[in-house]
């Protein structure tokens, strides 16, 4: 066997994916505050419920929270960030969000997602590409 291919094979199966998933998360974790303070920017305020029901997290959202969206690849579902809006106080999120019958809509979530969405998929694709160069 050529010397040097198990420490190559590290390299390229341990190494190389531990560093690209740090930057990611790392990526994730600032696109994923930067929605929420957009959002909450947008977020209509009565009496704050709302405003501080909206959030995001690692895993599954808070217990009387709705996701509004969530990244999760299917080969590492550790790394699946929540955006989430709505509490067991803010259940109304999704009606301010979309409107009912008696009420108009307030868009607040998808007009944000929309307008960071490419700034966070480049963020995310800068952050591994200078991880792979790094190494």
């Amino acid at each position: 066997m050529v010397d040097g291919v198990a420490e190559f094979r590290r390299f390229m199966y341990q190494t190389v994916p531990d560093a690209v998933r740090t930057a990611a998360r790392d990526a994730l974790e600032k696109g994923a505050q930067e929605l929420v303070d957009m959002i909450r920017s947008l977020a209509p305020v009565e009496d704050g419920f709302l405003l501080a029901s909206i959030g995001w997290t690692w895993g599954e959202p808070p217990k009387g929270s709705i996701a509004l969206d969530d990244i999760a690849p299917a080969e590492d579902p550790s790394m699946r960030i929540v955006v989430y809006a709505g509490s067991e106080l803010a259940f109304y999120a999704r009606w301010v969000e979309f409107g009912t019958s008696k009420a108009p809509a307030h868009p607040f979530f998808w007009p944000a997602y929309r307008a960071m969405r490419s700034r966070i998929k480049s963020r995310i694709t800068r952050a591994i590409n200078k991880a792979i160069r790094s190494l």
